[in-house]
């Protein structure tokens, strides 16, 4: 089967639109019965379960997953794939758990947790740590293991905060713009659900990972760059303006 549709970049062309239908009829064939199959969408990443009927709809709109041309997760074994078609597994971008990927994060910037866990089994002395920075960690640690809202598998408070931030930066999104789609959302969920409110709050969650700024400003003419103990300054050393 010509899989070639998958890197067509045009989603309203035939063949697109022609290859999701030869998708959709594949998985049901190979999973007979089933009501919800993973979405190999870009958006879904084969990590979501939806109905046949809106993995249509997702391919349509998010395109599927380039490299997916092995269909092994809807019960293509990967002995009978077409070599002309088929991409080397070892090419393949693994599938990573958006929840694995923070909680890596936060051992990164906290590498003495995994350390003193790892003394103890040992029973060695464990390496001091400073109480503030232990304090952030412990904060970072109950969003990584909170759910978006009671019974969310898909997302942690962590984990969500992180992907819609990073979208915010991605598309260059305003604080204002950002605060209104984060209202709407926090409204579509769960009374219950512990998004944060705004930037400013979100915000605060994300420094403790070394991801907050530092105010930098600028001569209104580029001349230079100062940090704010300079903010007395009322003019340019450089331009005088």
């Amino acid at each position: 089967m010509d899989r070639r549709w998958i890197q067509n970049p045009n989603r309203c062309a035939d063949e697109y639109l022609d290859g999701i239908e030869d998708f959709i009829e594949f998985a049901r064939r190979h999973n007979p019965g089933a009501t919800r199959i993973r979405c190999p969408c870009r958006r879904c990443n084969n990590t979501l379960w939806e109905t046949i009927e809106n993995v249509g709809f997702h391919l349509v709109r998010n395109e599927m997953i380039e490299t997916y041309s092995i269909w092994n997760l809807h019960g293509e074994q990967l002995e009978h794939a077409s070599s002309s078609n088929a991409t080397r597994v070892d090419n393949v971008q693994p599938i990573v758990d958006a929840n694995d990927e923070v909680m890596d994060i936060i051992q990164d910037v906290f590498p003495f947790a995994s350390t003193n866990m790892n003394q103890e089994e040992q029973d060695d002395v464990p390496t001091p740590i400073d109480s503030a920075e232990f304090e952030q960690y412990e904060k970072l640690l109950k969003n990584a293991n909170q759910e978006l809202y009671p019974g969310c598998e898909s997302f942690s408070v962590l984990t969500a905060i992180v992907e819609l931030m990073h979208g915010k930066i991605k598309y260059r999104m305003s604080n204002l713009c950002f605060d209104y789609f984060l209202g709407v959302f926090k409204r579509m969920l769960p009374t219950d659900n512990c998004l944060p409110k705004d930037h400013k709050q979100a915000q605060k969650v994300l420094n403790g990972l070394g991801l907050g700024y530092e105010k930098i400003h600028a001569c209104k003419n580029n001349c230079m760059l100062f940090y704010k103990e300079h903010e007395s300054l009322d003019t340019c050393p450089i331009c005088n303006e």
